[in-house]
């Protein structure tokens, strides 16, 4: 799918997603860029989602946006920076972007990659060590691991 452009310059995507996703950049205290508008557009047009930087990348470029790889990573860290979006990092070497931002955790279906919402209130952790002074735990995110039997 390409985007098209109308007699202004506006690609079929952002007069899509223009108003709710400009409000919602804005509110965050950031600037509506045209690169941020695409992404937000990606993130925040629908359900909840969770996607890797590569992943975004992809579906922005197939959607005919000439967006760098650098860019939605940098992007990325700013709806972070703004609270837009959590970023989840598993193993160690991969990032998922989160756009459900409440406390919850997730299951992480090993074989795919996929993650998936755990409600907040399904799971309790005890034996939380007290943080030292001038600290406070803000999340402790929890990633369940399955795999088929």
């Amino acid at each position: 799918m390409t985007t098209e452009t109308d007699n202004d310059g506006h690609s079929s995507l952002e007069h899509a997603t223009r108003a709710p996703v400009a409000d919602i950049i804005k509110t965050s205290g950031l600037r509506p860029t045209r690169q941020r508008l695409a992404l937000g557009g990606l993130l925040f047009g629908g359900a909840d989602r969770h996607v890797t930087a590569e992943q975004l990348h992809a579906e922005v470029v197939a959607l005919g946006e000439h967006v760098s790889l650098a860019t939605v990573y940098n992007t990325l860290h700013q709806f972070c920076r703004a609270g837009l979006v959590r970023e989840l990092a598993i193993d160690g070497s991969k990032a998922y972007f989160d756009t459900n931002t409440s406390n919850h955790n997730h299951f992480l279906l090993e074989e795919s990659g996929q993650l998936m919402d755990i409600p907040g209130d399904s799971i309790e952790v005890a034996g939380v060590p007290t943080p030292p002074e001038g600290m406070e735990i803000t999340h402790i995110d929890v990633i369940v691991r399955l795999a088929k039997k």
